[in-house]
């Protein structure tokens, strides 16, 4: 009975040569004789084994097998020669098994022992040697201070690095918007080179962030004091105000007092999708020199109040 070679290796007709390779030696590693050295049927089958891989890893013969079947030996294909199987009956293709398996020894097919390690990874001439590690560069360290409103806003910044040859290189570093003041910026691959070839290192840059005249940073809240007359607060009044936005402009309501806070929702910092707040807080601020009628007038607002300003005022 014709002998289906895909079938004994267990594989599709469209397998690869990579399975092919696979699938056989599994199956030697299984039925090798010297694995079963009593068992007569792991022997058979390993002849059937031997003579499917013959066949089906060479390119050319596993062709003309697909086109001609069993006689493709016979339709020109030029097959394989059978020779004796050392020991015992029926035939297999004639292989060198001393340098297949590493050396004559037990049944004739080479010692189980180098046969594992041949095809399980072991040693021999055959284990391709090692790769050189490359060393990755070390990372470079760097301070970096930046304006207050360049944390706030985000932008682009320039930093000399001195290199450990003693040379200095100009960098650009873009800095992200609503950065706090400590944190670090990843510049992948700026930092030093690797001795061996290998990867370099990164540039590791800590933020600090100058103070700002006006406004102050809470988290991501903005806080700044918002100067007005008295005038401005008793009647009140829309002032232009500042914000990392553009010029805002805030409604002052009237009968303000000094320490007010007015909340404009998402003028602060800017975090993940959304941003902060800005708080401006409202300061009453009388002017330097007074004449004799604004001092009457002054005095005037005086009968205004209905309750003493500090009653609730205790410790």
């Amino acid at each position: 009975m014709a002998e289906d070679y895909y079938k004994i290796l267990g594989i599709d007709r469209g397998a690869s040569d990579s399975e092919i390779q696979k699938a056989y030696r599994k199956l030697a590693r299984k039925y090798h004789p010297d694995m079963n050295p009593d068992d007569q049927t792991a022997k058979e089958k390993f002849q059937a084994i031997q003579r499917a891989y013959d066949v089906l890893n060479d390119p050319e013969k596993r062709r003309q097998y697909d086109r001609y079947g069993n006689s493709f030996e016979s339709a020109g294909g030029g097959g394989p020669t059978w020779q004796a199987y050392p020991g015992g009956s029926g035939g297999v293709h004639e292989v060198d098994f001393s340098q297949l398996f590493g050396g004559p020894g037990g049944s004739g097919y080479g010692g189980a022992e180098e046969f594992l390690r041949q095809f399980m990874g072991g040693g021999g001439s055959r284990r391709r040697p090692r790769q050189p590690q490359r060393t990755r560069g070390t990372d470079l360290r760097h301070d970096l201070e930046i304006p207050f409103h360049t944390a706030i806003r985000g932008g682009e910044v320039q930093l000399s690095v001195r290199r450990p040859d003693g040379t200095v290189e100009s960098i650009s570093a873009k800095v992200p918007a609503g950065i706090e003041d400590g944190k670090k910026i990843r510049l992948r691959g700026q930092g030093n080179p690797s001795p061996a070839g290998g990867v370099a290192g990164d540039l590791l840059i800590t933020v600090h962030v100058s103070k700002h005249p006006c406004y102050r940073r809470r988290g991501n809240d903005l806080e700044v004091e918002v100067p007005v007359t008295v005038v401005e607060a008793a009647f009140g009044a829309k002032i232009d105000l500042p914000t990392p936005q553009g010029v805002y402009s805030l409604k002052v309501p009237p009968g303000t007092s000094s320490g007010r806070r007015l909340r404009l929702k998402g003028l602060g910092a800017p975090a993940g999708e959304g941003a902060g707040d800005l708080y401006a807080e409202i300061q009453i601020v009388l002017p330097t020199q007074l004449d004799d009628q604004a001092r009457q007038a002054i005095r005037q607002l005086e009968s205004a109040y209905t309750q003493h300003p500090r009653a609730e005022l205790r410790w």
